[in-house]
Protein backbone atom coordinates (compact mmCIF):
# COMPACT_ATOMS: atom_id res chain seq x y z
CA UNK A 1 0.00 0.00 0.00
CA UNK A 2 2.76 2.40 0.95
CA UNK A 3 4.47 1.88 -2.41
CA UNK A 4 1.32 3.13 -4.13
CA UNK A 5 1.28 6.17 -1.85
CA UNK A 6 5.02 6.70 -2.49
CA UNK A 7 4.45 6.80 -6.23
CA UNK A 8 1.45 9.09 -5.78
CA UNK A 9 3.39 11.59 -3.60
CA UNK A 10 6.52 11.43 -5.79
CA UNK A 11 4.46 12.06 -8.91
CA UNK A 12 2.72 15.03 -7.28
CA UNK A 13 6.08 16.33 -6.00
CA UNK A 14 7.69 16.38 -9.46
CA UNK A 15 4.61 17.44 -11.42
CA UNK A 16 3.80 20.35 -9.09
CA UNK A 17 7.42 21.54 -9.20
CA UNK A 18 7.49 21.43 -13.01
CA UNK A 19 4.09 23.17 -13.17
CA UNK A 20 5.33 25.90 -10.85
CA UNK A 21 8.32 26.49 -13.12
CA UNK A 22 6.14 26.57 -16.24
CA UNK A 23 3.81 29.09 -14.58
CA UNK A 24 6.39 31.49 -13.22
CA UNK A 25 9.00 31.49 -16.00
CA UNK A 26 6.60 33.05 -18.59
CA UNK A 27 5.69 35.66 -15.96
CA UNK A 28 9.38 36.40 -15.45
CA UNK A 29 9.92 36.69 -19.22
CA UNK A 30 6.92 39.01 -19.58
CA UNK A 31 8.19 41.31 -16.81
CA UNK A 32 11.68 41.31 -18.31
CA UNK A 33 10.37 42.14 -21.80
CA UNK A 34 8.24 45.01 -20.46
CA UNK A 35 11.26 46.38 -18.60
CA UNK A 36 13.77 46.13 -21.46
CA UNK A 37 11.75 46.46 -24.68
CA UNK A 38 12.47 50.19 -25.06
CA UNK A 39 16.20 49.63 -24.69
CA UNK A 40 16.12 46.78 -27.21
CA UNK A 41 14.28 48.90 -29.78
CA UNK A 42 16.57 51.86 -29.13
CA UNK A 43 19.70 49.73 -29.68
CA UNK A 44 18.15 47.85 -32.64
CA UNK A 45 18.88 44.45 -31.17
CA UNK A 46 18.51 41.63 -33.75
CA UNK A 47 15.54 39.31 -33.18
CA UNK A 48 17.81 36.24 -33.22
CA UNK A 49 19.86 37.75 -30.35
CA UNK A 50 16.67 38.47 -28.38
CA UNK A 51 15.36 34.93 -28.94
CA UNK A 52 18.65 33.39 -27.77
CA UNK A 53 18.71 35.76 -24.80
CA UNK A 54 15.34 34.51 -23.58
CA UNK A 55 16.39 30.88 -23.98
CA UNK A 56 19.39 31.68 -21.78
CA UNK A 57 17.17 33.79 -19.48
CA UNK A 58 14.83 30.83 -18.92
CA UNK A 59 17.68 28.54 -17.83
CA UNK A 60 19.33 31.27 -15.75
CA UNK A 61 16.04 32.31 -14.10
CA UNK A 62 14.99 28.71 -13.33
CA UNK A 63 18.36 27.91 -11.76
CA UNK A 64 18.41 31.14 -9.75
CA UNK A 65 14.98 30.66 -8.19
CA UNK A 66 14.58 26.89 -8.23
CA UNK A 67 14.78 26.60 -4.39
CA UNK A 68 11.79 28.93 -3.90
CA UNK A 69 9.79 27.22 -6.70
CA UNK A 70 10.51 23.82 -5.15
CA UNK A 71 9.58 24.98 -1.67
CA UNK A 72 6.29 26.58 -2.69
CA UNK A 73 5.29 23.61 -4.84
CA UNK A 74 5.75 21.23 -1.89
CA UNK A 75 3.82 23.57 0.42
CA UNK A 76 1.02 23.70 -2.15
CA UNK A 77 0.39 20.03 -2.78
CA UNK A 78 1.18 18.83 0.77
CA UNK A 79 -1.29 21.38 2.18
CA UNK A 80 -3.93 19.96 -0.18
CA UNK A 81 -3.16 16.47 1.14
CA UNK A 82 -3.49 17.76 4.72
CA UNK A 83 -6.76 19.62 4.04
CA UNK A 84 -8.21 16.45 2.49
CA UNK A 85 -7.12 14.57 5.67
CA UNK A 86 -4.96 12.29 3.51
CA UNK A 87 -1.88 12.95 5.67
CA UNK A 88 -3.84 12.10 8.82
CA UNK A 89 -5.08 8.87 7.23
CA UNK A 90 -1.55 7.85 6.20
CA UNK A 91 -0.05 8.54 9.64
CA UNK A 92 -3.02 6.97 11.46
CA UNK A 93 -2.40 3.69 9.63
CA UNK A 94 0.77 3.23 11.67
CA UNK A 95 3.24 4.74 9.19
CA UNK A 96 5.88 6.92 10.85
CA UNK A 97 6.44 10.51 9.79
CA UNK A 98 9.98 9.54 8.80
CA UNK A 99 8.60 6.87 6.47
CA UNK A 100 6.07 9.38 5.13
CA UNK A 101 9.02 11.59 4.13
CA UNK A 102 10.62 8.91 1.93
CA UNK A 103 9.00 9.87 -1.42
CA UNK A 104 9.76 13.52 -0.70
CA UNK A 105 13.45 12.70 -0.16
CA UNK A 106 13.49 10.67 -3.38
CA UNK A 107 11.97 13.66 -5.20
CA UNK A 108 14.53 16.00 -3.62
CA UNK A 109 17.32 13.66 -4.76
CA UNK A 110 16.07 13.72 -8.36
CA UNK A 111 15.75 17.51 -8.35
CA UNK A 112 19.15 17.95 -6.68
CA UNK A 113 20.97 15.74 -9.19
CA UNK A 114 19.30 17.57 -12.07
CA UNK A 115 20.17 20.98 -10.53
CA UNK A 116 23.76 19.84 -9.90
CA UNK A 117 24.28 18.72 -13.51
CA UNK A 118 22.67 21.92 -14.79
CA UNK A 119 24.94 23.99 -12.56
CA UNK A 120 28.01 22.11 -13.75
CA UNK A 121 27.40 22.25 -17.50
CA UNK A 122 24.21 23.93 -18.78
CA UNK A 123 23.85 27.01 -16.57
CA UNK A 124 27.38 28.36 -17.28
CA UNK A 125 26.67 28.53 -21.01
CA UNK A 126 23.29 30.17 -20.38
CA UNK A 127 24.90 32.62 -17.94
CA UNK A 128 27.44 33.64 -20.55
CA UNK A 129 24.73 34.39 -23.11
CA UNK A 130 22.52 36.14 -20.55
CA UNK A 131 25.29 38.34 -19.12
CA UNK A 132 26.91 39.14 -22.49
CA UNK A 133 23.58 40.25 -23.95
CA UNK A 134 22.92 42.56 -21.00
CA UNK A 135 26.36 44.16 -21.11
CA UNK A 136 26.39 44.41 -24.90
CA UNK A 137 22.89 45.79 -25.55
CA UNK A 138 21.36 46.95 -22.27
CA UNK A 139 24.19 48.38 -20.15
CA UNK A 140 26.31 51.29 -21.32
CA UNK A 141 30.01 51.04 -22.14
CA UNK A 142 29.75 47.37 -23.20
CA UNK A 143 33.16 45.74 -22.94
CA UNK A 144 34.52 48.33 -20.53
CA UNK A 145 31.89 47.43 -17.93
CA UNK A 146 32.39 43.70 -18.44
CA UNK A 147 36.05 43.61 -17.40
CA UNK A 148 38.01 44.14 -14.23
CA UNK A 149 40.30 46.67 -15.92
CA UNK A 150 41.54 48.93 -13.12
CA UNK A 151 44.66 48.28 -11.01
CA UNK A 152 45.21 44.91 -12.65
CA UNK A 153 47.80 42.78 -10.88
CA UNK A 154 48.57 39.22 -11.99
CA UNK A 155 51.15 36.56 -11.29
CA UNK A 156 51.59 35.10 -14.79
CA UNK A 157 54.11 32.41 -13.85
CA UNK A 158 55.97 31.16 -10.81
CA UNK A 159 58.48 34.02 -11.03
CA UNK A 160 56.78 36.76 -13.10
CA UNK A 161 54.35 39.48 -12.08
CA UNK A 162 52.46 42.02 -14.20
CA UNK A 163 50.74 45.27 -13.26
CA UNK A 164 48.58 47.63 -15.37
CA UNK A 165 47.02 50.76 -13.87
CA UNK A 166 44.10 50.86 -16.35
CA UNK A 167 43.21 48.87 -19.45
CA UNK A 168 40.89 49.74 -22.35
CA UNK A 169 39.60 46.56 -24.05
CA UNK A 170 38.31 48.48 -27.09
CA UNK A 171 41.70 49.93 -28.04
CA UNK A 172 43.68 47.05 -26.45
CA UNK A 173 45.69 49.72 -24.66
CA UNK A 174 47.03 49.64 -21.10
CA UNK A 175 48.60 52.42 -19.05
CA UNK A 176 51.34 52.43 -16.39
CA UNK A 177 52.51 48.93 -17.28
CA UNK A 178 55.13 46.95 -15.35
CA UNK A 179 56.46 43.40 -15.50
CA UNK A 180 58.92 41.91 -13.02
CA UNK A 181 60.83 38.64 -12.96
CA UNK A 182 62.38 37.18 -9.82
CA UNK A 183 64.75 34.36 -9.08
CA UNK A 184 63.94 33.41 -5.53
CA UNK A 185 63.78 36.71 -3.63
CA UNK A 186 66.08 38.49 -6.06
CA UNK A 187 64.80 40.76 -8.83
CA UNK A 188 66.15 39.62 -12.21
CA UNK A 189 64.70 42.34 -14.42
CA UNK A 190 61.90 44.90 -14.54
CA UNK A 191 60.25 46.51 -17.55
CA UNK A 192 58.01 49.57 -17.22
CA UNK A 193 56.12 51.57 -19.85
CA UNK A 194 53.73 54.48 -19.88
CA UNK A 195 51.57 52.60 -22.39
CA UNK A 196 51.32 49.05 -23.71
CA UNK A 197 49.26 48.03 -26.73
CA UNK A 198 48.31 44.53 -27.82
CA UNK A 199 48.64 43.91 -31.58
CA UNK A 200 46.05 41.35 -32.60
CA UNK A 201 47.57 40.82 -36.05
CA UNK A 202 50.74 39.12 -34.81
CA UNK A 203 49.98 38.74 -31.06
CA UNK A 204 52.82 41.07 -30.07
CA UNK A 205 52.89 43.97 -27.66
CA UNK A 206 54.09 47.52 -28.31
CA UNK A 207 55.70 49.39 -25.41
CA UNK A 208 55.74 53.21 -25.43
CA UNK A 209 58.11 55.30 -23.29
CA UNK A 210 59.58 52.15 -21.85
CA UNK A 211 62.43 51.38 -19.52
CA UNK A 212 64.08 48.00 -18.99
CA UNK A 213 66.31 47.37 -16.01
CA UNK A 214 68.33 44.16 -15.91
CA UNK A 215 69.92 43.49 -12.54
CA UNK A 216 73.48 42.16 -12.74
CA UNK A 217 76.06 41.01 -10.21
CA UNK A 218 78.40 43.93 -10.98
CA UNK A 219 75.86 46.57 -12.02
CA UNK A 220 72.52 47.06 -13.69
CA UNK A 221 71.90 47.31 -17.42
CA UNK A 222 69.31 49.97 -18.29
CA UNK A 223 67.58 50.32 -21.65
CA UNK A 224 65.32 53.31 -22.38
CA UNK A 225 63.34 53.94 -25.58
CA UNK A 226 60.28 55.53 -27.11
CA UNK A 227 58.82 52.34 -28.62
CA UNK A 228 59.58 48.64 -28.61
CA UNK A 229 57.68 45.66 -30.05
CA UNK A 230 58.05 42.49 -28.04
CA UNK A 231 56.38 39.25 -26.95
CA UNK A 232 55.15 38.43 -23.44
CA UNK A 233 54.10 35.03 -22.02
CA UNK A 234 50.50 36.03 -21.33
CA UNK A 235 47.26 36.65 -23.20
CA UNK A 236 45.62 40.04 -22.85
CA UNK A 237 42.27 38.40 -21.93
CA UNK A 238 43.97 36.54 -19.09
CA UNK A 239 45.02 39.85 -17.56
CA UNK A 240 41.54 41.37 -17.65
CA UNK A 241 38.91 38.61 -17.56
CA UNK A 242 35.25 39.62 -17.72
CA UNK A 243 33.86 40.24 -14.25
CA UNK A 244 31.42 37.33 -14.50
CA UNK A 245 33.92 34.88 -16.03
CA UNK A 246 33.45 32.29 -13.27
CA UNK A 247 29.71 32.03 -13.96
CA UNK A 248 30.38 31.15 -17.62
CA UNK A 249 32.76 28.22 -17.02
CA UNK A 250 31.70 24.61 -16.62
CA UNK A 251 32.80 22.85 -13.46
CA UNK A 252 36.12 21.47 -14.71
CA UNK A 253 37.16 24.70 -16.44
CA UNK A 254 36.16 26.67 -13.33
CA UNK A 255 38.40 24.56 -11.07
CA UNK A 256 41.37 25.08 -13.44
CA UNK A 257 40.61 28.80 -13.70
CA UNK A 258 40.51 29.21 -9.91
CA UNK A 259 43.84 27.42 -9.55
CA UNK A 260 45.43 29.80 -12.06
CA UNK A 261 43.89 32.87 -10.42
CA UNK A 262 45.21 31.77 -7.01
CA UNK A 263 48.72 31.58 -8.46
CA UNK A 264 48.29 35.03 -9.99
CA UNK A 265 47.14 36.56 -6.74
CA UNK A 266 43.79 37.66 -8.17
CA UNK A 267 41.86 40.10 -5.99
CA UNK A 268 38.60 38.49 -7.20
CA UNK A 269 39.42 34.97 -6.02
CA UNK A 270 36.61 35.00 -3.40
CA UNK A 271 34.07 35.86 -6.12
CA UNK A 272 35.18 32.84 -8.11
CA UNK A 273 35.15 30.56 -5.06
CA UNK A 274 31.59 31.61 -4.20
CA UNK A 275 30.45 30.51 -7.67
CA UNK A 276 32.18 27.14 -7.19
CA UNK A 277 30.78 26.48 -3.69
CA UNK A 278 27.25 27.43 -4.71
CA UNK A 279 27.27 24.71 -7.34
CA UNK A 280 27.05 22.29 -4.41
CA UNK A 281 25.24 24.29 -1.72
CA UNK A 282 22.20 25.28 -3.80
CA UNK A 283 21.29 21.72 -4.96
CA UNK A 284 21.72 20.45 -1.38
CA UNK A 285 19.25 23.08 -0.19
CA UNK A 286 16.53 21.06 -1.99
CA UNK A 287 16.67 18.46 0.82
CA UNK A 288 16.55 21.05 3.60
CA UNK A 289 13.71 23.02 2.04
CA UNK A 290 11.79 19.81 1.32
CA UNK A 291 11.88 18.75 4.98
CA UNK A 292 10.87 22.24 6.15
CA UNK A 293 8.02 22.44 3.61
CA UNK A 294 6.60 19.02 4.60
CA UNK A 295 6.89 19.78 8.32
CA UNK A 296 5.11 23.13 7.90
CA UNK A 297 2.34 22.03 5.54
CA UNK A 298 1.50 18.49 6.71
CA UNK A 299 -0.62 19.82 9.56
CA UNK A 300 -4.21 20.87 8.91
CA UNK A 301 -4.70 24.47 10.07
CA UNK A 302 -7.75 26.63 10.64
CA UNK A 303 -6.73 29.06 7.94
CA UNK A 304 -6.34 26.21 5.48
CA UNK A 305 -3.86 26.24 2.64
CA UNK A 306 -3.54 30.03 2.73
CA UNK A 307 -1.83 30.03 6.15
CA UNK A 308 0.62 27.35 5.02
CA UNK A 309 1.43 29.32 1.87
CA UNK A 310 2.06 32.50 3.87
CA UNK A 311 4.39 30.65 6.26
CA UNK A 312 6.08 28.99 3.27
CA UNK A 313 6.60 32.25 1.40
CA UNK A 314 8.12 33.91 4.49
CA UNK A 315 10.53 31.00 5.04
CA UNK A 316 11.41 30.73 1.34
CA UNK A 317 12.19 34.41 0.94
CA UNK A 318 14.10 34.32 4.22
CA UNK A 319 16.29 31.59 2.76
CA UNK A 320 16.83 33.47 -0.53
CA UNK A 321 17.62 36.67 1.37
CA UNK A 322 20.17 34.97 3.62
CA UNK A 323 21.72 33.15 0.67
CA UNK A 324 22.24 36.45 -1.19
CA UNK A 325 23.50 38.37 1.86
CA UNK A 326 26.01 35.73 2.91
CA UNK A 327 27.03 35.29 -0.75
CA UNK A 328 27.95 38.98 -0.97
CA UNK A 329 29.72 38.79 2.39
CA UNK A 330 31.71 35.77 1.17
CA UNK A 331 32.90 37.77 -1.84
CA UNK A 332 34.07 40.73 0.25
CA UNK A 333 34.87 39.42 3.75
CA UNK A 334 38.18 38.04 4.97
CA UNK A 335 36.46 34.95 6.41
CA UNK A 336 36.72 31.71 4.39
CA UNK A 337 34.06 31.92 1.62
CA UNK A 338 33.07 28.28 2.05
CA UNK A 339 31.80 28.97 5.59
CA UNK A 340 29.64 31.95 4.59
CA UNK A 341 28.28 30.20 1.48
CA UNK A 342 27.18 27.16 3.48
CA UNK A 343 25.89 29.12 6.50
CA UNK A 344 22.28 29.52 5.17
CA UNK A 345 22.08 25.73 4.68
CA UNK A 346 23.39 25.18 8.21
CA UNK A 347 20.90 27.63 9.77
CA UNK A 348 17.92 26.29 7.82
CA UNK A 349 19.14 22.72 8.38
CA UNK A 350 18.83 23.31 12.14
CA UNK A 351 15.36 24.80 11.54
CA UNK A 352 14.44 21.71 9.48
CA UNK A 353 15.47 19.37 12.34
CA UNK A 354 13.48 21.42 14.85
CA UNK A 355 10.33 21.50 12.70
CA UNK A 356 10.68 17.79 11.90
CA UNK A 357 10.79 16.86 15.58
CA UNK A 358 7.68 18.94 16.30
CA UNK A 359 5.87 17.48 13.29
CA UNK A 360 6.54 13.93 14.55
CA UNK A 361 4.75 14.81 17.77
Amino acid sequence: MMKIIDKYILKRYLMTFVTMLLLFIPIGITIDVAEKVNKMIENRVPFSAIAQYYVDFTIYFANLLFPIFLFLSIIWFTSKLANNTEVVAILSSGISFQRFLKPYIIGATIVSIFALLMGFFLVPKASEGFKTFRYTYLIGNGQNEMRDNSDVFRQISENEYVYVSTYNPDSKMGFKFAIERFEGDRLKYKITAERIKFNEKDSTYSLFDYKKRKVGAFGDEIEIGMKKDTVFPFEVDELTPVVYIAETLNYFDLVKFIDKEKQRGSSNINVYLVVLYKKYSVPLSAFILTVIAVAVSSMKRRGGMGINLVIGIVIAFGFIFMDKVFGVMAEKASAPPIILVWLPNVIFGILAIYLLRNAKR
